[in-house]
């Protein structure tokens, strides 16, 4: 069931065109496309980080952009590629206290067009002193049904020391997305390795090389915020990023590795790899590095650099068609442990988090609901030899710990007979699909729903986990190595597409190896509780 696979359309590519050949000209400079940015301290403001989109909805956005000094971001938005009218976006003053970094939002959009925009730096102290126009492009949420959503997801880059290696041509997975022309990119977290070392070369099984580009942030664990932006900076150096930034806009969440491995709130570290062993004052930098270099409705990044105000979940409406949730399933958990506890408010999303994701699935009028997750739901994921990183915990019994949350959301959903709800997450480093029924459970008071994994997008592939059985989980699909940590020259990466249909409001889910394989297919039909 493989698509013929859609190129953007003519106007996306000559625009782009344009674009990317400056972005990569500035970044090019001084050692190939894989070189860090060497900015020169002279001249005018220098935006060779590209530029990205977030978070965009049928009449808004966010457009993203870094400069190399002090500058004023203002960005210009057009139908036309040739920009003949424009409307201008006053952003931000860009300076260190946010690393040079700043989001503009754009408001009063038209719904379901192309929009083209370009980023342009000023001196601040004379404005007429600008850089040379850093150009993107996206497209807006449609406002009529019929115009259909499609969309890609997949998570976990620069992973397992596997970082960008310019022999096979760097993270070469956004190339290929890139070319399918999605409406957006929903990343499932681990979108940095903050705890994993890049090395300039790793010697695989069969005795070929593994050569990374390195960088000094890169070269131990993150423990301060530059540390932590760095590791944010060094997949901004792949062009097969920037080039993908620049035209497909991005729904961004964050999972465990923006931090470090299994990490969860209140956590003291016995890692003899980092002198700050508290994980709060580590999440706190990761959190302010993340907010610095996604544009995220929710998250705001404080210009002093102290800290990062507001929250990771929430809903993106994308149309009449479809509700992206959000899910944040870090922040707010309990600590790891066997997950054996027979009462458990806290869970993995904490009492609040709960609450708000009942309330605002029973306020959808979407036709569908994805919930994108940063963590399966019935795919054991240990963290040690006793305590449990996820949801399930490997007893096929009623539910327990972090599992008492999941049963009390899915029979939220049953009861109020909310519709169209589909799973999504990234994490395992293999594709799978899962589908829980109650009639295969332990636990039966919810409907019927599909989970979809894929992933890795820039890591390491590891065997597939085993499944708990508390909500029935059948295996329906997976595609996995045998062994851990295969690096990218030795199993492919994988993403996932998910297709809308205007007319019948039929979803369908493709699990995609790289290399232009559908692995898999499944269409969902709307309107049900339960599939």
């Amino acid at each position: 069931m493989s698509p013929s696979t859609p190129g953007p359309s003519p106007a996306r590519r000559s625009v782009l065109r344009g674009s990317l050949a400056a972005s990569a000209a500035a970044l090019t400079a001084g050692g190939g496309v894989f070189a860090s940015p060497a900015f020169a301290r002279s001249g005018r403001p220098t935006a060779a980080w590209g530029v990205q989109t977030g978070d965009v909805t049928a009449h808004s956005g966010l457009v993203w952009v870094r400069s190399d000094r002090p500058a004023r971001m203002i960005v210009e938005t057009s139908s036309s590629e040739s920009f003949r009218r424009v409307r201008r976006h006053h952003g931000p003053l860009l300076g260190p206290g946010s690393d040079f970094t700043g989001t503009t939002a754009l408001r009063g959009l038209p719904p379901g067009e192309q929009i083209h925009y370009r980023v342009t730096l000023a001196d601040p102290d004379d404005p007429r002193r600008t850089g040379e126009p850093v150009v993107g492009t996206f497209r807006t949420a449609p406002a009529r049904r019929r115009d259909g959503v499609r969309f890609l997801w997949s998570g976990d880059i620069a992973g397992q020391g596997w970082g960008i290696n310019p022999d096979i041509g760097g993270f070469r997975a956004y190339e290929e997305m890139r070319r399918l022309d999605p409406d957006f990119f929903l990343c499932s977290g681990d979108t940095i390795y903050a705890d994993g070392v890049i090395q300039p070369s790793v010697t695989l099984p069969d005795g070929r090389i593994w050569r990374n580009v390195t960088t000094p942030e890169k070269s131990k664990v993150a423990e301060t915020l530059d540390e932590y932006r760095g590791n944010f900076r060094y997949n901004l150096l792949d062009h097969n990023v920037r080039a993908f930034n620049a035209q497909v806009p991005s729904i961004v969440q964050w999972d465990d590795h923006e931090v470090r491995n299994n990490w969860y709130p209140g956590q003291i570290l016995d890692d003899p790899r980092y002198t700050e062993k508290d994980v709060d004052v580590l999440a706190a930098r990761a959190s302010r590095a993340f907010a610095e270099y996604f544009p995220v409705s929710t998250l705001h990044a404080r210009g002093d650099g102290t800290r990062t105000e507001g929250r990771m979940h929430r809903v993106v409406r994308y149309g009449p068609l479809l509700d992206v949730f959000v899910l944040d399933m870090r922040s707010y958990r309990n600590a790891n442990s066997p997950g054996r506890r027979a009462d458990d408010t806290t869970g993995i999303l904490g009492a609040e988090q709960l609450e708000w994701l009942k309330r605002e699935l029973s306020r959808s009028r979407a036709v569908w609901k994805v919930l994108a997750a940063d963590m399966p739901l019935g795919l054991v994921v240990p963290d040690g030899s006793t305590d449990f990183e996820a949801i399930a915990q490997g007893d096929p019994g009623a539910p327990l710990g972090r599992e008492l949350q999941i049963a009390e959301l899915l029979r939220f959903v049953k009861h109020r007979r909310i519709t169209g709800t589909v799973w999504l997450t990234a994490d395992v480093h293999y594709t799978s699909a899962q589908h829980y029924a109650p009639e295969r459970a332990v636990f039966q008071d919810f409907a019927p729903f599909w989970e979809f994994v894929s992933g890795p997008l820039a890591a390491g592939g590891f065997p597939a986990n085993r499944l708990d059985g508390t909500f029935g989980p059948e295996r329906v699909f997976v595609r996995a190595p045998e062994r851990a940590n295969l690096s990218p020259m030795e199993s492919p990466q994988y993403f996932g597409e998910v297709d809308i249909d205007g007319d019948s409001g039929e979803l369908t889910v493709r699990l995609r190896a790289e290399g232009g394989t559908v692995l898999f297919a499944k269409v969902l039909r709307p309107g049900l509780v339960g599939q």
